[in-house]
């Protein structure tokens, strides 16, 4: 006789809602971790944004205030020789650092009129036929400069007259492209199109848009270049030149002056600076390049124009700009400020 068994699960009462409360419980013990999680980070993020905001108004307070300083110690220190402006005493170029509270704030001065001023490519006109006195127009010594500048930092003559035009049609008054220049109608052909200024150069980044201006071109010129907020020929300080800025004293006539010549000028200098400039150009190379009166004028031995690099660094948190003084007239003033590291 054949007997089947059977074997049956015994159940006990409540087991599998049990099991389904506890993976409920499991479950949403993974949720509220995860959203704790997303809210740590939250807070965490809005507690370090605002710490960087405290840190940036801080540290703006702190640069602020340096530069208010910086504008006392540039006066007093031109002041101490009122003919002359010279590397004496190491504080041009020299990083000095001031303590502040939480940080440091660090300092750093350059002559600012050592460059070549992209705005010296024009000049005031002439009231004559329908032109206000005000117009800007080009001046060909600032551009004769700025093409000799290129060249003599090896890019061709072609590219840099077509360049150095180019820049004059940018700033001038008017519409009407010099030669091998380039004005509106040529720049409506991009995409987007845009204009030219007509105005004066607030940045030299703004040489990027100008025609025949590539950015390796670019990045060759960017060195040696500024915009001063006035149209004067570059203002070239013979006591403050260093002898690796002497392309800069070439520029000023690059067919009869060689980047050489213009160096061994510089490190002929005399310790004390120029006081007068009657010696400097009657030394061979200057005296045989024929350089005339408004050239001469651009070489100076005191300078007006300085530029400060300023930045705050308050635990890890970094504050930057750079600020341009006027020492020309009355006390030192700002007269452009610049957030960020070299105005980035």
């Amino acid at each position: 006789m054949r007997h089947t068994r059977e074997l049956r699960e015994v159940r006990q009462p409540g087991q599998s809602e049990t099991g389904a409360a506890l993976l409920t419980v499991l479950l949403l013990v993974a949720i509220l971790s995860v959203i704790a999680a997303v809210a740590l980070e939250r807070l965490t993020l809005a507690s370090r944004m605002t710490r960087n905001i405290v840190s940036a108004d801080q540290g703006r307070a702190y640069l602020l205030a340096a530069e208010q300083i910086a504008a006392q110690r540039l006066g007093d220190l031109l002041k101490e020789r009122s003919d002359r402006t010279t590397l004496a005493g190491g504080w041009l170029g020299t990083r000095q650092t001031m303590m502040v509270p939480g940080g440091a704030v660090t300092l750093q001065v350059r002559d600012s009129g050592n460059c070549f001023n992209l705005n010296s490519l024009v000049k005031k006109g002439e009231a004559a036929n329908g032109k206000a006195a005000s117009d800007l127009v080009a001046r060909p010594e600032g551009i004769a400069q700025f093409s000799g500048l290129m060249r003599l930092l090896g890019i061709d003559r072609r590219t840099a007259d077509q360049v150095a035009i180019s820049a004059a049609d940018w700033i001038d008054s008017d519409s009407v492209p010099g030669n091998g220049g380039a004005e509106d109608d040529f720049y409506r052909q991009f995409k987007p199109a845009y204009r030219t200024a007509n105005g004066l150069m607030a940045d030299p980044s703004e040489l990027r848009m100008v025609n025949a201006v590539t950015p390796e071109l670019f990045q060759r010129v960017r060195p040696w270049l500024c915009t001063l907020p006035d149209i004067v020929l570059s203002p070239l300080n013979v006591n403050t030149l260093l002898p690796d800025q002497a392309v800069l004293l070439a520029m000023l006539a690059p067919e009869k002056i060689s980047i050489a010549q213009a160096r061994q000028l510089l490190a002929q200098r005399p310790l004390d600076g120029y006081g007068s400039l009657v010696n400097l150009f009657a030394q061979g190379p200057l005296a045989a390049a024929g350089l005339t009166e408004a050239v001469k004028e651009q070489v100076q031995q005191k300078s007006r124009w300085f530029e400060v690099s300023f930045s705050a660094d308050l635990g890890g948190d970094n504050v930057e700009e750079t600020v341009l003084y006027d020492a020309g007239q009355g006390p030192v003033r700002v007269v452009r400020r610049t957030w960020g590291k070299d105005g980035d």
